[in-house]
């Protein structure tokens, strides 16, 4: 633990934004993951999800929370993914 005031306010401002970014990480896999879902099983709400979902993940790029790679990964996972039935 620092002993430096300027350390120990640090150290407590980087814990509380790893803790938002987790939340925004874990709240980004569920939005894509619903989407891909919904996609698979063909249920109306699929492009309203998957639309929102790819609006989700372009803003965390911006925000610096994923790299720009791994949110064209996502996006592309979600457009290709088929229905069930075809």
């Amino acid at each position: 633990m620092p002993n430096i005031k300027s350390s120990i306010k640090r150290v407590r401002s980087s814990k509380a934004k790893a803790d938002a970014n987790k939340s925004r990480r874990s709240e980004l896999r569920t939005i894509v993951k619903k989407a891909i879902v919904a996609k698979e099983q063909g249920l109306p709400e699929a492009d309203e999800l998957a639309r929102v979902a790819q609006a989700k993940i372009d803003r965390a790029v911006s925000d610096g929370l994923i790299a720009k790679n791994t949110a064209a990964r996502r996006k592309s996972r979600i457009a290709r993914v088929e229905t069930l039935d075809a």
